[in-house]
């Protein structure tokens, strides 16, 4: 059973199982590298991260939000990495977010070692993040 839900100009697909992973599209961008509207989020659950490629003048490279789960089902959101030609440009926020809504979907909770996600969590307050974040 798969549920999509619409973020931005994105679209994240979470499908049960960790054996699945989804890619519903790929950025592209124009040499400048500011058009982050259509970044698309792949989730890989068996290797437990969240994936941005990024195609910048034929050079892919990738973002990367690294998580852990423990056997009490508690997400632990330890990174954030981008690279330094996309940082400031909003990959990060598309990461946590596809991140915190995986968290929500499955109804668990997260503990957040990455100092940006726990940023993203404190500025999107709208979002509901907090139910489900549990403090160290």
């Amino acid at each position: 059973m798969a549920r999509h839900l619409l973020s931005v100009n994105c679209m994240f697909r979470f499908t049960r199982g960790y054996k699945n992973s989804q890619r519903l599209l790929k950025h592209t961008c124009c040499g400048s590298c500011t058009d982050v509207s259509n970044l698309c989020v792949i989730h890989d659950r068996q290797n437990q991260r969240f994936t941005i490629t990024l195609d910048c003048d034929g050079a892919a490279s990738s973002a990367v939000l690294k998580y852990t789960i423990t056997h009490d089902q508690l997400v632990e959101l330890m990174s954030t990495e981008v690279p330094q030609s996309h940082r400031g440009k909003g990959v990060a926020a598309h990461l946590a977010k596809a991140a915190l809504d995986f968290v929500v979907e499955e109804n668990m909770k997260a503990r957040i070692s990455c100092w940006y996600i726990r940023k993203y969590v404190d500025e999107n307050q709208h979002l509901r993040y907090q139910a489900h974040i549990e403090d160290k």
